[in-house]
C-alpha cells in the first residue's frame, strides 16, 4: 500500500544512506520519533482493533494478527520465536529489547528473562508496553531511550533483541555500535532489518509497483518507490553480502538468514483477493520461496559479543 502520508527527505538517497552532518542525522532521527509516536505497530491496517487501547483484549488480538503470521514463516516448538530464541536459556540472562512496539516481544522476553528491559524511541510505545506489562502481570524496565546513544553502562546485557527496528534508525551504524557495546562478550544478539534482493525490491517494488503501477514515473527513483510502500519515516533496506559485513565491524556474526510472509510471493495490492490467494498457498510452498531461496524481506542475524 503506498503511503500517501509519507514525506521520504530528499537527502535519503540510497536503500542503506546514512547521515552525512549532525543536522541531517538529528532531522532523521526526528521524523523518525514522529512517524512512530503517530503510526505505532498494531496490525490494524485493514481491519480496526475491537477492544479499548491498552486493555488485555487489545494486546491479545494484536498478538493474534503477528504471531499467526509469524507462524507461517517460522513455526515454534513450544514458544513464538523459539527457533531464534533459547528460552531455557534466557531465564539466567539479562535481557534488552531494542524498540519495544506494543510489546508483544516485551512480554514474551519477560515471562522468561531473568530481568527484562526494553526501550523505544517514542514515549507511546513505551507507555503501551508498561501497561501490557502490568496487564498481563509480567516485571519489566521500559525506557524511552534513543538506541543510538543508551545510557546502560558497558556490558550490561546477556542477550539483546531488536524486530525490524533498527533499519529505521537514522544511523543503523552508531546502533549497532551501542548494542556491541552494551552486549556482554560471549553474549548474544538477534537482529532483524529489511533484506534487499531481486524479488522483493526489484521485481515487486520496481515492476510491479515502480512501472506497471506508474509510480516510478512519479518518484524518478527505485528507491524512492519502495520508499511509499515501506513503514518508517526512513527504511533500509541491505543485502546479505553487506548486513555482515557491517555487523562484522562490532560483533562476531553466527549467521545471517532469510524469513519472509507468503504474502510477499504475490505481486498484487493488499485487499481480499490477495488474502484469499495467500491462504490457498501452503505455508511450506511458501517458507521454499521465502527462506530457502532467500526471497523473503526479513533479514536475520544472529551476533555474539566480544571479549
Amino acid at each position: 500500500m503506498e503511503r500517501s502520508d509519507k514525506n521520504v527527505p530528499a537527502d535519503f538517497v540510497g536503500p542503506t544512506s546514512l547521515p552525512e552532518d549532525p543536522e541531517r542525522h538529528k532531522a532523521w532521527q526526528e521524523l523518525n520519533r514522529s512517524w512512530w509516536q503517530t503510526h505505532p505497530m498494531r496490525y490494524d491496517w485493514k481491519q480496526g482493533i475491537g477492544h479499548p487501547e491498552f486493555t488485555k483484549g487489545f494486546y491479545e488480538e494484536i498478538d493474534q494478527r503477528f504471531f499467526s503470521n509469524v507462524r507461517e514463516y517460522m513455526p515454534w516448538k513450544r514458544i513464538p520465536f523459539d527457533p531464534l530464541i533459547d528460552f531455557e536459556r534466557i531465564r539466567e540472562q539479562d535481557v534488552l529489547e531494542v524498540g519495544v512496539g506494543n510489546g508483544s516481544h516485551a512480554a514474551l522476553l519477560a515471562r522468561h528473562a531473568k530481568s527484562f528491559t526494553g526501550i523505544d524511541l517514542t514515549d507511546y510505545s513505551v507507555g503501551s508496553t508498561k501497561a501490557r506489562l502490568n496487564c498481563f502481570g509480567l516485571a519489566g524496565n521500559v525506557l524511552q531511550m534513543d538506541a543510538e546513544e543508551m545510557s546502560f553502562a558497558d556490558r550490561s546485557f546477556d542477550f539483546v533483541w531488536s524486530w525490524g527496528v533498527i533499519h529505521h534508525s537514522s544511523d543503523t551504524r552508531r546502533t549497532l555500535k551501542e548494542i556491541a557495546r552494551v552486549l556482554r562478550p560471549g553474549g548474544r544478539a538477534v537482529t532483524m532489518v529489511y533484506h534487499r534482493n531481486t524479488w522483493n525490491y526489484y521485481v515487486i517494488g520496481g515492476l510491479v509497483h515502480g512501472i506497471l503501477r506508474g509510480r516510478l514515473f512519479k518518484t524518478g527513483s527505485l528507491h524512492k518507490t519502495v520508499q511509499l510502500q515501506t513503514d518508517g519515516a526512513i527504511a533500509r533496506y541491505y543485502s546479505a553480502s553487506e548486513w555482515r559485513a557491517l555487523a562484522e565491524e562490532y560483533f562476531n556474526v553466527e549467521s545471517v538468514r532469510v524469513f519472509g510472509s507468503k504474502a510477499e510471493l504475490l505481486p498484487l495490492p493488499g485487499g481480499r483477493v490477495k488474502q484469499v490467494l495467500s491462504k490457498m498457498l501452503p505455508a511450506p510452498v511458501g517458507r521454499f520461496f521465502t527462506n530457502t531461496c532467500g526471497w523473503g524481506s526479513f533479514l536475520v542475524s544472529l551476533l555474539s559479543g566480544r571479549a
